[in-house]
C-alpha cells in the first residue's frame, strides 16, 4: 500500500475511523450524516485516510466455529540465536502459514508469540510438531490453549481529539 504525506487527524477523521470500525459497510451517505459532513467531503476524507495508510483495508470478521477453527492457542517461541538472518527466516516462514493468525516479536523470556486457530487438539499437535518446531531457528516453544474467549476485538481504540492531542 502506498502511503501519502502524513496528515494530522482531526475530530472528523477520528469520527470517521470509529464509525468505519463499527461498520465498514456503512454507506457514504450514512457515514457522512453520522460525522456531520456532506457526502463528497466525507468520501474525500476516507480516500485520504486510505491513501495515507491510516485505513489499511476492510475485512469481514468470521466466526471461527463455522470454519472448523474453534481451537485458539497462543505459542511462545524461543529461537536458538538472535541473529538478523534467523529472525528474517523465521518471519518469512511464519508468513506462509495460514493457521497462524498473528506473530509478534516480543521482549522477555521468549522471542515470538504466535496466535493460532485450528480445528481441534490433534490438529494443533500436528501444527506444533510438524510445522512450528521445524521453523527456522526454533529452539523451544510453550503453548497456551484458550479455554474461554472472554474478549476478542479487532478494533483499535479511537481516542477523542483531546486525548489524541495530549500525546
Amino acid at each position: 500500500m502506498k502511503h501519502g504525506k502524513p496528515h494530522a487527524l482531526d475530530k472528523i477523521d477520528l469520527k470517521i475511523l470509529q464509525a468505519l470500525q463499527e461498520n465498514a459497510r456503512i454507506s457514504y451517505v450514512d457515514l457522512a450524516n453520522k460525522v456531520g459532513l456532506s457526502t463528497t467531503p466525507c468520501l474525500e476524507r476516507v480516500k485520504r485516510l486510505e491513501r495515507n495508510g491510516v485505513i489499511k483495508g476492510y475485512k469481514a470478521l468470521l466466526n471461527p466455529r463455522y470454519l472448523r477453527a474453534n481451537l485458539l492457542v497462543f505459542v511462545e517461541v524461543s529461537l536458538e540465536t538472535q541473529s538478523p538472518t534467523v529472525f528474517d527466516e523465521f518471519r518469512k516462514a511464519v508468513a506462509r502459514l495460514p493457521q497462524i493468525q498473528e506473530c509478534h516479536l516480543v521482549s522477555g523470556q521468549f522471542d515470538y508469540i504466535l496466535k493460532c486457530r485450528i480445528p481441534e487438539m490433534s490438529a494443533y499437535r500436528q501444527l506444533l510438531g510438524d510445522v512450528v518446531l521445524t521453523l527456522p531457528g526454533v529452539k523451544e516453544s510453550k503453548s497456551y490453549v484458550v479455554m474461554e474467549e472472554v474478549k476478542e476485538d479487532a478494533s483499535i481504540y479511537v481516542p477523542t481529539l483531546e486525548e489524541f492531542e495530549d500525546h
